[in-house]
C-alpha cells in the first residue's frame, strides 16, 4: 500500500517528490516528534529556569534531549497503538514517554510529564514550531527560486517593446520587463510580510488560566514563565484565551500566502495569453507530446496545473479563514481536524510554484511577433499624439485622435500624413513625428530595472531638439 499510485490524495501520490520536503514539518509522524520535543523542551526549561522538580545534570539532559532528537517512525506506531487504547493522542504521548524516561532511568521525572498543561498547550506548540521551521526550510527558499527567476526575466527584457491592452483591447506599448516587473513588485512586499511574521503558540493550561500551574507553585509568575518558554522555541505567547489558541495570528501568515498565491494566480493566467498571442514561445523538449491527435502542440501545461493547484491551495486557505475562528467556547476540537491539513495546502502551493518555475524556465520570448503586433497598430500612439497635442494648446486633440484611431488600425504611413495635414506649429509635428509604437514607451524600462535593483525609479528628462 506504499506505492504512490495507492495513493488518494495526489499530494502523497502523483506529487509526491515534489511534496517530499513537507513531510518534515506536517505529516502525521512530524507531528507526533514535534510534540515530544515540546514536551521535552518544556521539562529542561522547568528544570532550568525553575529548578523543579530538580537540577538535571549534564548526563541528563543529554539522555532528555535525545529522546526527542532520536524520535523514529517505530516509536511513532508505539504511539499510535497506544492512541488505539487512550482515544486520545497526547495522553497516548504522555505514557509513550513514561516508558522512554523509565527506559533511561529518569524515573522521578516520569510525574513532571505534560504537568500542569492542557493539550492544545502541547498542540498549537508543535504546530506553530513546525509552521516556523517548514517557512525557513522549504516555503521562503521556494519562494524565492521563483522570485530570482522573475528578477532575471525582467531584467532582461526590461527595454523590450510590446502591446499592452487595457479591458483586453490594444492600448499604449509597454516593455515585457517591466509587465514582469509588476508582478514581482506584488510580491517582494508579501515575501517580506511572510518572513517577518512571528508565530504565536498557547501555553496557559486548560481554559487559559494556568489554574493548575498555579494550584501548584502559586509563587510563580506563570505568564512571563510561558512566554520565555516560547520565545526559546522561537515563538510567541497569546496572552489571553482559553483551551485553545486564538487563531487570528496563523491566520494572518496564511493570509500573506493567499495573497503570494492570487499573484501567482495572475501570473500563469498573464502568461497563458502571451504564449497564446505568440508573443512567448515555450521551449521544445523532443520527448514530450503535446496533445494525442494534434503533434505540433506544445501546451502551457506548467502554468495550467499551477492555476488550478494554486486554486485549491487557496481554497484550503479561504476554508481555514471561515473555520478556525469560530470554535463553542473555544474549544471543541473542530479545529484539530481542520489544522492536520496544514500540509496538503501546502503542498498544492509547493506544486504549483514548482510548476510555475518549469514553465519559466521553458519561456522563449519572441521580440519578432512583439515587434510585427506594434507595427500593426500605430493607433497605440493616440495617447501620446493627443497628449503633445494638449500641451501645446489645442484643445481639439483628443477628438482630432478619435476620429482617427477609433475602431480602426492605423498604419505608419496614414499617421505620417495626418500628422503631416494638421494646423499645428512645425516643433509640434516634429514632436508627433518622433512617436512610434517601438519607442513610446515611456518610464517602463527604468521602472522594471527599479524593481529588479531594488532601488526608486529615476528619470533624467530627455531634450527633443
Amino acid at each position: 500500500m506504499s506505492d504512490p499510485l495507492l495513493s488518494i490524495s495526489p499530494i502523497d501520490g502523483r506529487y509526491q517528490e515534489q511534496t517530499a520536503p513537507l513531510r518534515e514539518w506536517f505529516s502525521e509522524f512530524a507531528y507526533i516528534r514535534f510534540r515530544v520535543r515540546v514536551e521535552i523542551a518544556y521539562l529542561l526549561f522547568l528544570s532550568c529556569r525553575l529548578g523543579k522538580p530538580r537540577p538535571l545534570t549534564d548526563a541528563e539532559q543529554e539522555r532528555l534531549q535525545r529522546v526527542a532528537d532520536s524520535f523514529s517512525l517505530p516509536e511513532a506506531l508505539r504511539v499510535h497503538e497506544l492512541e488505539s487504547l487512550t482515544r486520545h493522542d497526547v495522553k497516548a504521548l504522555e505514557l509513550f514517554l513514561r516508558e522512554q524516561f523509565q527506559a533511561a532511568g529518569l524515573h522521578d521525572l516520569i510525574p513532571w510529564i505534560h504537568f500542569s498543561l492542557t493539550s492544545e498547550d502541547v498542540n498549537s506548540t508543535a504546530q506553530a514550531w513546525a509552521l516556523l521551521e517548514s517557512r525557513q526550510r522549504v516555503i521562503l527558499p521556494a519562494l524565492d527560486l521563483l522570485l530570482s527567476r522573475l528578477t532575471a526575466l525582467a531584467r532582461e527584457h526590461a527595454a523590450l517593446p510590446m502591446p499592452a491592452r487595457t479591458h483586453g483591447q490594444i492600448a499604449v506599448p509597454t516593455t515585457f520587463g517591466k509587465e514582469i516587473a509588476v508582478f514581482l513588485a506584488r510580491l517582494q512586499p508579501l515575501r517580506r510580510a511572510l518572513a517577518d511574521h512571528r508565530f504565536q503558540a498557547h501555553w496557559s493550561g486548560a481554559v487559559g488560566n494556568f489554574n493548575a500551574a498555579v494550584a501548584a507553585f502559586p509563587e510563580t509568575d506563570w505568564p512571563a514563565f510561558a512566554r520565555d518558554f516560547l520565545a526559546s522555541l522561537g515563538l510567541e505567547w497569546h496572552p489571553c484565551a482559553t483551551q485553545i489558541l486564538p487563531y487570528e495570528n496563523w491566520l494572518e501568515y496564511f493570509s500573506h500566502l493567499y495573497r503570494v498565491n492570487t499573484v501567482l494566480l495572475d501570473l500563469v493566467q498573464d502568461l497563458w495569453r502571451y504564449i497564446s498571442d505568440g508573443y512567448l514561445h515555450l521551449r521544445v523538449v523532443q520527448q514530450e507530446v503535446g496533445s494525442s491527435t494534434m503533434p505540433q502542440k506544445v501546451n502551457p501545461i506548467d502554468f495550467e496545473n499551477a492555476e488550478g493547484n494554486l486554486g485549491l491551495a487557496n481554497a484550503l486557505i479561504e476554508h481555514y479563514q471561515r473555520k478556525l475562528p469560530i470554535s463553542r467556547l473555544q474549544r471543541d476540537l473542530s479545529d484539530s481536524t481542520v489544522r492536520r491539513t496544514f500540509g496538503v495546502m501546502f503542498g498544492h502551493t509547493l506544486v504549483a510554484w514548482q510548476a510555475i518555475l518549469r514553465g519559466l524556465e521553458r519561456l522563449q520570448v519572441q521580440p519578432t511577433v512583439m515587434e510585427q503586433a506594434l507595427e500593426a497598430h500605430w493607433e497605440m500612439v493616440a495617447e501620446g499624439a493627443q497628449t503633445i497635442l494638449r500641451a501645446a494648446g489645442y484643445a481639439e486633440a483628443y477628438d482630432w485622435l478619435k476620429t482617427l484611431t477609433r475602431g480602426q488600425v492605423l498604419t505608419p504611413a496614414a499617421y505620417q500624413q495626418w500628422v503631416e495635414s494638421l494646423p499645428v506649429a512645425a516643433e509640434v509635428k516634429e514632436r508627433l513625428l518622433s512617436l512610434s509604437p517601438k519607442t513610446f514607451t515611456g518610464l517602463a524600462e527604468q521602472l522594471a530595472r527599479a524593481v529588479t535593483d531594488g532601488r526608486p525609479p529615476a528619470h533624467e528628462p530627455f531634450d527633443s531638439h
